[in-house]
Protein backbone atom coordinates (compact mmCIF):
# COMPACT_ATOMS: atom_id res chain seq x y z
CA UNK A 1 0.00 0.00 0.00
CA UNK A 2 1.48 3.35 -1.07
CA UNK A 3 -0.67 5.78 0.60
CA UNK A 4 -3.82 5.06 3.52
CA UNK A 5 -5.58 7.32 4.42
CA UNK A 6 -7.31 6.37 7.64
CA UNK A 7 -10.57 7.93 9.40
CA UNK A 8 -9.23 11.61 8.31
CA UNK A 9 -10.52 14.56 10.08
CA UNK A 10 -9.49 18.01 9.92
CA UNK A 11 -9.84 21.63 9.25
CA UNK A 12 -8.57 24.56 9.41
CA UNK A 13 -6.38 26.26 12.11
CA UNK A 14 -9.62 28.42 13.81
CA UNK A 15 -11.31 24.60 14.48
CA UNK A 16 -14.17 25.14 11.26
CA UNK A 17 -14.14 21.30 10.33
CA UNK A 18 -13.89 20.21 6.60
CA UNK A 19 -12.88 16.90 6.17
CA UNK A 20 -15.57 14.38 7.95
CA UNK A 21 -13.79 10.49 8.24
CA UNK A 22 -12.05 10.03 4.96
CA UNK A 23 -10.87 6.92 4.13
CA UNK A 24 -8.72 6.13 1.15
CA UNK A 25 -6.10 3.30 -0.02
CA UNK A 26 -3.80 3.89 -3.34
CA UNK A 27 -1.86 1.13 -4.40
CA UNK A 28 1.40 2.14 -6.67
CA UNK A 29 0.51 1.80 -10.30
CA UNK A 30 -2.72 2.94 -10.27
CA UNK A 31 -4.37 6.24 -10.65
CA UNK A 32 -7.78 7.64 -8.45
CA UNK A 33 -9.89 10.61 -9.50
CA UNK A 34 -11.55 12.69 -6.51
CA UNK A 35 -14.60 14.04 -7.86
CA UNK A 36 -17.21 16.39 -6.21
CA UNK A 37 -19.51 19.82 -6.53
CA UNK A 38 -17.82 22.96 -5.25
CA UNK A 39 -17.00 23.16 -1.43
CA UNK A 40 -17.03 19.15 -1.28
CA UNK A 41 -13.29 19.31 -0.25
CA UNK A 42 -11.35 18.44 -2.69
CA UNK A 43 -8.86 20.27 -2.33
CA UNK A 44 -8.91 20.49 1.41
CA UNK A 45 -7.71 16.87 0.82
CA UNK A 46 -4.86 17.32 -1.40
CA UNK A 47 -3.69 20.02 1.09
CA UNK A 48 -3.86 17.95 4.45
CA UNK A 49 -1.94 15.46 2.37
CA UNK A 50 0.93 17.89 1.32
CA UNK A 51 1.13 19.22 5.04
CA UNK A 52 -0.14 23.00 4.20
CA UNK A 53 0.05 24.20 7.64
CA UNK A 54 -3.39 26.27 7.57
CA UNK A 55 -5.16 22.92 8.19
CA UNK A 56 -5.11 20.86 11.02
CA UNK A 57 -5.47 16.83 11.63
CA UNK A 58 -7.70 16.33 14.32
CA UNK A 59 -8.64 12.63 13.46
CA UNK A 60 -7.11 9.98 11.86
CA UNK A 61 -3.57 9.07 10.32
CA UNK A 62 -2.19 9.65 6.76
CA UNK A 63 0.40 6.69 5.73
CA UNK A 64 2.27 7.25 3.25
CA UNK A 65 4.91 4.29 2.44
CA UNK A 66 4.59 2.66 5.64
CA UNK A 67 4.92 6.48 7.49
CA UNK A 68 2.76 8.46 9.27
CA UNK A 69 2.90 12.19 7.49
CA UNK A 70 1.11 13.92 10.43
CA UNK A 71 4.44 15.09 12.24
CA UNK A 72 6.14 15.95 8.64
CA UNK A 73 6.76 19.34 7.18
CA UNK A 74 5.54 19.55 3.42
CA UNK A 75 9.16 19.34 2.48
CA UNK A 76 10.14 16.03 4.55
CA UNK A 77 6.93 15.09 2.56
CA UNK A 78 8.20 16.21 -0.36
CA UNK A 79 11.40 14.54 0.45
CA UNK A 80 9.63 11.13 0.85
CA UNK A 81 7.81 11.85 -2.57
CA UNK A 82 4.50 13.16 -1.98
CA UNK A 83 3.93 15.97 -5.01
CA UNK A 84 1.03 18.82 -5.13
CA UNK A 85 0.09 20.36 -8.33
CA UNK A 86 -1.64 23.07 -7.21
CA UNK A 87 -4.60 24.88 -8.43
CA UNK A 88 -3.49 28.13 -8.68
CA UNK A 89 0.30 27.77 -9.22
CA UNK A 90 2.22 31.21 -7.18
CA UNK A 91 4.38 33.40 -9.40
CA UNK A 92 8.64 33.84 -8.12
CA UNK A 93 9.80 37.07 -10.06
CA UNK A 94 13.45 36.68 -10.44
CA UNK A 95 13.85 33.13 -10.06
CA UNK A 96 14.36 30.76 -12.93
CA UNK A 97 12.42 27.63 -14.33
CA UNK A 98 15.93 26.19 -14.80
CA UNK A 99 17.21 27.32 -11.58
CA UNK A 100 13.76 26.30 -9.13
CA UNK A 101 13.99 22.57 -10.35
CA UNK A 102 17.96 22.37 -9.98
CA UNK A 103 17.09 23.69 -6.28
CA UNK A 104 14.49 21.21 -5.90
CA UNK A 105 16.38 18.30 -7.28
CA UNK A 106 19.30 18.95 -5.58
CA UNK A 107 17.66 19.37 -2.07
CA UNK A 108 15.39 15.79 -2.80
CA UNK A 109 19.07 13.79 -3.47
CA UNK A 110 20.58 15.75 -0.10
CA UNK A 111 17.39 14.36 1.76
CA UNK A 112 18.25 11.25 0.45
CA UNK A 113 22.35 11.34 1.19
CA UNK A 114 23.03 12.03 -2.50
CA UNK A 115 25.14 13.88 -4.65
CA UNK A 116 23.84 17.18 -6.47
CA UNK A 117 23.03 16.07 -9.72
CA UNK A 118 25.38 16.47 -12.52
CA UNK A 119 24.79 19.73 -14.24
CA UNK A 120 24.99 18.09 -17.84
CA UNK A 121 22.53 15.52 -17.15
CA UNK A 122 20.39 17.84 -15.28
CA UNK A 123 20.36 19.71 -18.83
CA UNK A 124 20.01 17.02 -20.56
CA UNK A 125 16.69 15.98 -18.72
CA UNK A 126 15.17 19.01 -18.55
CA UNK A 127 15.30 18.98 -22.43
CA UNK A 128 13.98 15.45 -22.50
CA UNK A 129 10.94 16.37 -20.10
CA UNK A 130 10.53 19.79 -22.08
CA UNK A 131 10.11 17.59 -25.72
CA UNK A 132 7.78 15.66 -23.47
CA UNK A 133 5.32 18.25 -23.07
CA UNK A 134 5.61 20.17 -25.76
CA UNK A 135 7.34 22.89 -24.44
CA UNK A 136 9.74 25.50 -25.90
CA UNK A 137 13.56 25.47 -24.01
CA UNK A 138 12.78 29.31 -23.62
CA UNK A 139 10.77 27.92 -20.90
CA UNK A 140 13.81 27.53 -18.35
CA UNK A 141 15.17 30.84 -18.79
CA UNK A 142 11.82 32.59 -17.54
CA UNK A 143 11.30 33.99 -13.97
CA UNK A 144 9.02 30.84 -12.41
CA UNK A 145 5.22 31.30 -13.49
CA UNK A 146 5.73 35.05 -14.10
CA UNK A 147 3.89 36.17 -16.95
CA UNK A 148 2.61 32.41 -17.69
CA UNK A 149 -0.71 32.12 -18.95
CA UNK A 150 -3.08 29.36 -17.49
CA UNK A 151 -1.81 26.34 -19.67
CA UNK A 152 1.23 26.99 -19.44
CA UNK A 153 1.44 27.22 -15.63
CA UNK A 154 -0.26 23.84 -15.22
CA UNK A 155 2.01 22.57 -18.36
CA UNK A 156 5.26 23.77 -15.89
CA UNK A 157 3.40 22.04 -13.01
CA UNK A 158 3.45 18.92 -14.83
CA UNK A 159 7.23 19.40 -16.03
CA UNK A 160 8.37 20.01 -12.70
CA UNK A 161 6.53 16.53 -11.46
CA UNK A 162 8.29 15.12 -14.80
CA UNK A 163 11.57 16.33 -13.43
CA UNK A 164 11.43 15.03 -9.75
CA UNK A 165 9.75 12.01 -10.65
CA UNK A 166 7.64 11.72 -7.37
CA UNK A 167 6.01 8.64 -6.10
CA UNK A 168 2.63 10.20 -5.34
CA UNK A 169 1.29 12.76 -7.94
CA UNK A 170 -1.77 14.60 -6.90
CA UNK A 171 -3.16 16.93 -9.65
CA UNK A 172 -5.69 19.74 -8.18
CA UNK A 173 -7.69 20.80 -11.00
CA UNK A 174 -4.86 20.48 -13.21
CA UNK A 175 -7.60 21.05 -16.01
CA UNK A 176 -8.54 24.37 -14.56
CA UNK A 177 -8.55 26.90 -17.30
CA UNK A 178 -6.95 24.84 -20.16
CA UNK A 179 -8.19 24.36 -23.53
CA UNK A 180 -8.60 21.37 -25.38
CA UNK A 181 -5.12 21.16 -26.65
CA UNK A 182 -3.50 22.52 -23.58
CA UNK A 183 -5.48 19.87 -21.87
CA UNK A 184 -4.17 16.84 -24.25
CA UNK A 185 -0.82 18.22 -23.58
CA UNK A 186 -0.83 18.12 -20.23
CA UNK A 187 -2.82 14.75 -19.63
CA UNK A 188 -0.44 13.32 -22.31
CA UNK A 189 3.06 14.36 -19.83
CA UNK A 190 0.86 12.77 -17.02
CA UNK A 191 0.37 9.54 -18.79
CA UNK A 192 4.20 9.17 -19.93
CA UNK A 193 5.13 9.53 -16.04
CA UNK A 194 2.67 6.72 -15.08
CA UNK A 195 4.55 3.51 -13.96
CA UNK A 196 4.10 0.65 -11.57
CA UNK A 197 6.12 2.18 -9.52
CA UNK A 198 4.01 5.40 -8.67
CA UNK A 199 0.37 6.96 -8.20
CA UNK A 200 -1.50 9.60 -9.10
CA UNK A 201 -4.52 11.42 -7.65
CA UNK A 202 -6.75 13.29 -10.00
CA UNK A 203 -9.06 16.12 -8.29
CA UNK A 204 -11.43 17.42 -10.77
CA UNK A 205 -15.13 18.49 -11.25
CA UNK A 206 -15.17 17.17 -14.60
CA UNK A 207 -15.15 14.28 -16.47
CA UNK A 208 -13.15 15.56 -19.38
CA UNK A 209 -9.96 15.22 -17.75
CA UNK A 210 -11.07 11.47 -17.48
CA UNK A 211 -11.06 11.26 -20.96
CA UNK A 212 -7.26 11.79 -21.37
CA UNK A 213 -6.01 10.29 -17.85
CA UNK A 214 -7.82 7.47 -17.04
CA UNK A 215 -8.98 6.33 -13.73
CA UNK A 216 -8.69 3.25 -12.40
CA UNK A 217 -11.00 4.43 -9.29
CA UNK A 218 -13.46 6.94 -9.04
CA UNK A 219 -14.30 8.50 -5.38
CA UNK A 220 -17.11 10.84 -4.88
CA UNK A 221 -16.52 13.64 -2.23
CA UNK A 222 -19.54 15.37 -0.17
CA UNK A 223 -19.25 17.10 2.82
CA UNK A 224 -15.77 16.13 3.46
CA UNK A 225 -16.07 12.58 3.05
CA UNK A 226 -15.87 9.86 0.46
CA UNK A 227 -19.95 8.92 -0.39
CA UNK A 228 -19.46 6.85 -3.47
CA UNK A 229 -16.71 4.82 -5.49
CA UNK A 230 -16.68 2.99 -8.76
CA UNK A 231 -14.73 2.79 -11.69
CA UNK A 232 -14.59 4.98 -14.86
CA UNK A 233 -18.10 4.70 -15.34
CA UNK A 234 -19.05 6.60 -12.28
CA UNK A 235 -17.54 9.88 -13.77
CA UNK A 236 -19.16 9.53 -17.10
CA UNK A 237 -22.65 8.98 -14.86
CA UNK A 238 -21.74 12.18 -13.29
CA UNK A 239 -21.17 13.70 -15.88
CA UNK A 240 -24.57 12.74 -17.22
CA UNK A 241 -26.69 13.31 -14.15
CA UNK A 242 -24.55 15.67 -12.02
CA UNK A 243 -24.40 15.71 -8.26
CA UNK A 244 -27.92 16.04 -7.17
CA UNK A 245 -28.76 12.12 -7.29
CA UNK A 246 -25.62 11.99 -4.86
CA UNK A 247 -26.93 14.62 -2.81
CA UNK A 248 -30.24 13.21 -2.58
CA UNK A 249 -28.78 9.88 -1.51
CA UNK A 250 -26.69 10.91 1.34
CA UNK A 251 -29.54 13.79 2.01
CA UNK A 252 -29.47 13.21 6.19
CA UNK A 253 -26.11 11.00 6.47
Amino acid sequence: MLLSIQNLHAGLEDGTPLLNGIDLRVNAGEVHAIMGPNGSGKSTLANVIAGREEYRVTQGDIVFKEQSLLALTPEERAHLGVFLSFQYPVEIPGVSVSNFIKTAINEHRKARGEEPMDAAALLKMMREKLNLLEMDKSFLSRSLNEGFSGGEKKRNEIFQMAMLQPALAILDETDSGLDIDALRIVAQGVNALKSKENAVVVITHYQRLLDYIVPDFVHVLLHGKIVKSGGKELALELEDRGYDWIKKENAGA
